[in-house]
């Protein structure tokens, strides 16, 4: 049985070397729609997603709306108390939550070259409002 695949953008949509946040709509335990915030990151072909969380405090990672990595552009960086993490692990490399890391999400790029989630349980846009005007 193969894994069901939710596309969510273009490669080409994500400028290399870049992150680019969404927010999509899913079910809690409860049953409940809320927000999930994510961010997708590219470099060539290589793609990662990680939970928009930073497992300090909690709080949203980027920095300004959709910018998540260092100066340097070689790791994540946490906007609220600048911690460091790994861009291909997500496992914080320097700051106060060394040792933890982020939450990541499956992602695949398929035949046609679209940025695929892998295996979650979504709701379909119609049916769901992120507060973020993108609908």
């Amino acid at each position: 049985m193969s894994a069901e695949l939710f596309a969510v953008c273009a490669l080409e949509d994500i400028p290399n070397r870049r992150a680019v946040p969404y927010v999509l709509g899913r079910r809690n335990e409860t049953g409940d729609v809320v927000p999930w915030p994510i961010f997708i990151l590219r470099w060539g072909r290589n793609v990662r997603a990680y939970e928009n969380r930073c497992p300090h405090r909690d709080t949203h990672l980027d920095w300004d709306r959709g910018e998540f990595l260092d100066a340097d552009g070689t790791r994540i960086q946490c906007g609220k108390h600048g911690a460091l993490f790994d861009l291909g692990t997500g496992q914080c490399v320097d700051g106060p939550c060394l040792g933890k890391g982020l939450t990541p999400v499956d992602v695949t790029i398929d035949a046609e070259g679209d940025i695929c989630l892998i295996g979650v349980d979504l709701v379909e846009e119609d049916d769901f409002d992120s507060g973020q005007g993108a609908e």
